[in-house]
């Protein structure tokens, strides 16, 4: 258990081995495994309930991309045997029921501080502790300090000139109310077409009496082919679960199941390749598609004749070959981006009560008291507003908490350029933080879980290699970060998604570096290194005894 004090100006001091700040699916799940090696750890999380970003993204349709038998831990079988998801997908609610039937399994909600928003983050260098602050006025030392708040935890609403002076209400897709929304019969804007855009705009046109997509950038989506879950193929997963876990592991996205392409595009006649996308089409799914051959990552031309199938599946889905225009991506190449799947999301561009407006040539100027208008001076009357705009990505969280060591460096200074990491793992000069899924890191490029487990259980490794050996500090060498964030660099470069202004960029964000953020070499090679680095002592790592240098 904690051990708690009052402090002499009466706010209470909580000591702990480890400070976890967030109670997501990785928050949680450090929970469970340090917990598991005796050590006394808390969660700290601001809203009111577990779940990190599926307690928070509640907007209609809100639906996991990856599907629900494997998008789930696999750190206990019981659990992957005993859950049912109800569909092929599963939705923002299934999901939080799942997290909550876990919290409950395992008890670990009795650590997790709810209601609680870490300010600061302070590491004593003298006394070899952190020291965090909450916007409750607590006090919490921990030798370590683990980073597990989430990479699309921090939303992100444009600063549109008379936002404020807007008569109806406004909402964002990472906030969305817990009681929810009802559009029936009102004039509704949602702006932004990324994945939440594409997942939310078919369920709020059959509710309002028109709706406007404000386009800034068209992306691509594939369908999902959502349905109920089929038993056999259930039973049939289950039976299998721990050799594809395994499999998993060696796969570049931590999904196993998909046959490995064996040729490129560009080695397979016109007609072979429509056969290939046309049957990935209908199977439904992202990584299904862009496991057609083995370049379309890699290879301009290649990419070109996936991109161009896609295009053409939605100009013949879109009546109006002017809005069908406007929806196929044209600036990009397909899975340069996050690459969406949907439910009806073209098909719903031919109702007769929605308007897409490309805002792309026509800004948007300032939202009015009634709506808003475009920079040409459009105004466009509108009850509701739904920003669907995103997050600041992958650094947003740990950039909203002051981060600094008593010798004066600071976080925010540090990745004054972009993010530096070794492994997405750690940040040179910041002794015993720990991050889960960070900048540098192949988290956001896989299912999501799969990495979160391999970064805890990679943690907990080193936190147990640490105890065995009496040493109480680690922290990454310059040398091993630059190295690190150069091949992160290098292996983007490598590839096309440079190519694209996405969120893996931070072009979302005004001002925010651009540097490529993710690790794109996969999650195979990644675990790989991950696991040598470990083998060998820390490699790349100073590890420290009463901070003395241990050979």
């Amino acid at each position: 258990m904690p051990d708690a004090s009052t402090l002499p100006d009466g706010r209470i001091l909580t000591r702990l081995d480890v400070a976890i700040v967030g109670g997501g699916l990785a928050g949680l799940y450090a929970i469970h495994r340090l917990r598991g090696m005796g050590l006394r750890v808390r969660a700290f999380e601001a809203g009111s309930d577990i779940g990190g970003t599926w307690f928070w993204n509640r907007y209609p349709g809100a639906r996991c991309d990856v599907e629900s038998l494997e998008y789930s831990y696999s750190f206990s079988d019981d659990l992957q045997q005993v859950w049912k998801w109800p569909e092929r997908y599963g939705t923002q609610p299934e999901i939080l029921r799942y997290i909550n039937h876990v919290a409950d399994r395992f008890d670990l909600r009795r650590d997790v501080q709810l209601n609680t928003r870490v300010m600061s983050a302070l590491f004593d260098s003298k006394a070899n502790d952190w020291t965090l602050t909450t916007d409750r006025g607590d006090v919490v030392r921990a030798h370590f300090c683990i980073m597990a708040a989430g990479n699309l935890s921090t939303p992100r609403v444009p600063e549109f000139r008379g936002l404020r002076d807007f008569r109806g209400k406004w909402y964002h897709s990472g906030l969305w109310p817990h009681e929810g929304v009802d559009f029936s019969g009102q004039r509704v804007g949602v702006i932004g077409t990324g994945s939440s855009g594409v997942q939310m705009i078919p369920i709020i046109a059959r509710q309002a009496s028109h709706l406007h997509v404000f386009q800034r950038t068209a992306n691509f989506s594939l369908p999902a082919r959502n349905a109920p879950m089929d038993p056999e193929r259930e039973r049939r997963h289950k039976a299998e679960y721990p050799a594809r876990r395994r499999a998993a592991y060696d796969t570049p996205f931590a999904i196993a199941g998909y046959p490995k392409p064996t040729r490129s595009a560009l080695q397979a006649t016109p007609a072979e390749r429509r056969a290939a996308y046309e049957a990935k089409w209908q199977e439904g799914g992202s990584i299904s598609f862009l496991y057609s051959y083995t370049d379309l990552l890699v290879n301009k031309e290649a990419n070109d004749t996936a991109s161009e199938f896609v295009r053409e599946k939605i100009r013949s889905i879109v009546k109006d070959p002017r809005t069908a225009e406007l929806l196929a991506p044209k600036d990009h190449p397909i899975g340069t981006k996050r690459l969406c799947l949907d439910t009806g999301y073209y098909e719903t561009y031919n109702r007769n009560n929605i308007t897409l407006v490309d805002v792309r040539s026509d800004p948007i100027g300032e939202i009015t008291p009634n709506g808003l208008r475009t920079a040409s001076g459009v105004a466009y009357e509108l009850d509701t507003i739904v920003f669907a705009t995103g997050f600041d990505a992958m650094t947003g969280a740990l950039r909203e908490i002051d981060i600094r060591t008593t010798d004066g460096a600071t976080l925010a200074d540090r990745w004054a350029g972009g993010p530096l990491t070794y492994l997405g793992l750690m940040v040179a000069g910041f002794p015993n933080m720990l991050i889960i899924t960070g900048p540098g890191s192949p988290g956001v490029k896989t299912q999501m879980i799969a990495s979160i487990e391999q970064h805890t259980d990679w943690i907990a490794g080193c936190l147990d290699h640490m105890r065995r050996h009496g040493l109480d500090r680690i922290e990454p060498m310059v040398e091993a970060e630059a190295a690190w964030v150069q091949h992160v660099n290098a292996v983007a470069d490598s590839t096309l998604y440079p190519l694209a202004n996405s969120w893996y960029l931070g072009a979302n964000i005004p001002d925010k570096p651009r540097v490529f953020m993710p690790y794109v070499g996969g999650f195979d090679a990644y675990k790989r290194r991950c696991d040598a680095v470990a083998a060998s002592g820390y490699e790349g790592f100073r590890l420290t005894r009463q901070g003395a240098p241990v050979a």
